[in-house]
């Protein structure tokens, strides 16, 4: 089995084994999740001077059912300027339904679909870390690089460890991201308090929650923008 096939097996078993409502949005912790990663990014986007973002044009890579497409029409993006790509032909036609007018694929981010040089902003969340061969992380962030316009960024959102409960899932640390991207700036930070801990005490006290993550060793992710040092 190549990697892609496993890629997709995998995403399949999740879809079979985790409850339906495990992400629904009436969890505090789901919400809590949501509004931290966005934080997190969104802060540092602006630290690296990438808003605003309405005149962008900007690809999401995994873009999924578009949850983070759709959360950058709320930070001012223009739904025309927007394109994602996923290997799942499902969760792009979810997303196709919900983002009408948005250029959507279904493809392998190995060969993205676009022309060099075509985004302000690439993306991605959690993609890099349920790809398990190394060679095709690096063939991902390439293509990452290559569609990118000079002075462009792009904003990676990712584990930092690896899942004990699920092996499929596996983190990866600063200097992984700088191998990927070996000739860019990055700016990184921690976020995403652990989920156990957001479970157990998002639903009862966003306030809690966030004292936690402010520590920093409880967070399980990091976020980073990333930008091509121009030669």
């Amino acid at each position: 089995m190549n990697e892609i096939e496993r890629i997709r097996e995998e995403y399949q078993k999740r879809d079979r084994t985790i409850p339906a409502d495990f992400y629904a949005w009436h969890r505090e912790e789901i919400q809590y999740w949501q509004a931290s990663v966005a934080r997190a990014c969104a802060r540092l986007l602006h630290q690296s001077g990438s808003f605003p973002i309405a005149d962008a044009a900007i690809a999401d890579i995994g873009c999924g059912n578009g949850q983070w497409l759709l959360e950058f029409l709320q930070w001012g993006a223009v739904a025309a300027n927007l394109n994602g790509i996923d290997l799942l032909a499902d969760r792009i036609s979810s997303a196709r339904e919900r983002l009408p007018g948005v250029d959507l694929w279904c493809g392998d981010a190995r060969n993205l679909p676009w022309l060099s040089a075509s985004f302000d902003l690439v993306t991605q969340f959690t993609v890099f870390s349920s790809i398990a061969d190394i060679g095709v992380q690096a063939a991902v962030a390439s293509e990452m690089l290559r569609v990118l316009r000079p002075g462009g960024r792009i904003l990676w959102y990712d584990c930092r460890y690896s899942n004990p409960s699920r092996s499929a899932v596996r983190g990866l640390s600063r200097n992984d991201v700088r191998k990927l991207f070996p000739s860019c700036s990055i700016q990184f930070a921690a976020t995403t308090l652990a989920p156990p801990l957001a479970r157990a005490v998002a639903k009862r006290s966003w306030a809690a929650a966030a004292a936690l993550e402010s520590l920093r060793f409880t967070c399980t992710h990091l976020a980073a923008v990333i930008k091509p040092r121009i030669v």
